[in-house]
């Protein structure tokens, strides 16, 4: 049993953001608080990210607080900037990061504290930040006639580039960022590509303005108030339209079509009749918060989501969640665990045994 003042869980952008702050006033890394990483290495989601995605195709990367991220080069594979940009901060920081270390539940404890129950060991703790983001819980739809699929079906999680689709028929589900960074990168190897979404695209024209991402934000955040699950910030703001995504409009790359009704054996087919042969279909489908390790405390709501007041999850204060709902953005990541950190040390100041 290990007794620390408050445990990090993850190492992506948030966490790393909480870690940073927590050292700044005060809590000394690895004896006061300790982040604690499921992953191989540094890099959080990132280091997972498909090598043809490079860091010049990256929406809007903020740097981690106290240290920029200067001088990458747009052509290498974002998982590597990353990867070593994050590398740089845990060294430079000395946030003594513990990994791999696998959560695997949060119960309560015995004198105020929660218990964390890993793979290396029990921590007590008075405070915990969750900063464990999606990538870990692909969402995948469920769709009639899936199972008799012949063909290979995959998450945008599993994906590792477009060379592994040379000649092949892919279906791309989704009407996020990746479905279309997917669709423009397979189009000169595959044989044909057919996009469906369940709602018509959005795509914004012009400048995205500080007023336009508040109004973003607040849409997400109104909804974890309720204790709704949260939807991406970025399924709010609509789809850039850079000239990328304006020249596969124009060649038709990006025609999108419908959510077919059911799936065949070989494809998929709508209710009128209409068919597409396939041999992949690519999920394109986004992700869901990674938050089982917290069942056991039962903080989820009748609506299926967490309530958080800010980073604060309502039914203890003494839980917060950074990188969820509208924090779930690099910059949203970096001003969440300042606030968490924050609000932890106020909530300690007030604890008698605490203090």
């Amino acid at each position: 049993m290990h007794e620390v003042e408050v445990v990090v869980i993850g190492a992506g952008q948030a966490g790393l953001a909480a870690a940073y702050h927590l050292q700044r006033t005060g809590f000394e890394p690895g004896r006061d608080a300790v982040v604690l990483d499921h992953s191989p290495g540094p890099g959080g989601a990132w280091q997972f990210r498909w090598p043809s995605l490079t860091f010049g195709k990256v929406h809007g990367m903020h740097a981690l607080p106290g240290m920029e991220l200067a001088g990458a080069d747009p052509a290498r594979p974002s998982a590597e900037v990353v990867r070593e940009y994050f590398d740089r901060y845990e060294r430079t920081f000395d946030l003594r990061v513990r990994r791999p270390v696998d959560v695997r539940a949060v119960r309560e404890g015995s004198g105020g504290r929660l218990l964390v129950e890993t793979s290396d060991g029990t921590w007590a703790t008075r405070a915990l930040i969750n900063a464990t983001g999606t990538w870990d819980r692909p969402f995948w739809p469920r769709y009639p006639g899936q199972e008799t699929f012949r063909g290979r079906q995959l998450h945008t999680a599993q994906y590792t580039g477009p060379e592994r689709f040379t000649g092949q028929r892919v279906v791309v589900v989704g009407g996020g960022a990746s479905a279309t960074q997917h669709l423009l990168e397979l189009a000169p190897y595959a044989a044909a590509t057919t996009w469906v979404t369940r709602r018509p695209p959005v795509f914004r024209d012009g400048p995205f303005d500080q007023e336009a991402g508040r109004a973003a934000v607040a849409l997400v955040e109104d909804r974890v108030r309720q204790g709704l699950p949260p939807r991406s910030v970025v399924s709010v703001t609509g789809l850039p339209l850079n000239d990328a995504i304006r020249q596969g409009l124009a060649d038709g790359v990006l025609d999108r079509q419908p959510m077919f009704d059911r799936i065949t054996p070989d494809g998929v087919e709508w209710r009128d009749g209409r068919r597409v042969d396939a041999d992949v279909i690519l999920w394109a489908t986004g992700f869901r918060a990674a938050l089982d390790h917290l069942a056991p405390l039962r903080l989820r709501e009748p609506g299926g989501g967490i309530r958080v007041e800010g980073t604060r999850a309502v039914a203890d204060p003494r839980i917060h969640l950074v990188g969820y709902g509208p924090s779930a953005s690099t910059v949203g990541a970096n001003r969440a665990g300042r606030a968490a950190v924050r609000d932890i040390r106020r909530l300690l100041a007030q604890d008698p045994v605490a203090a």
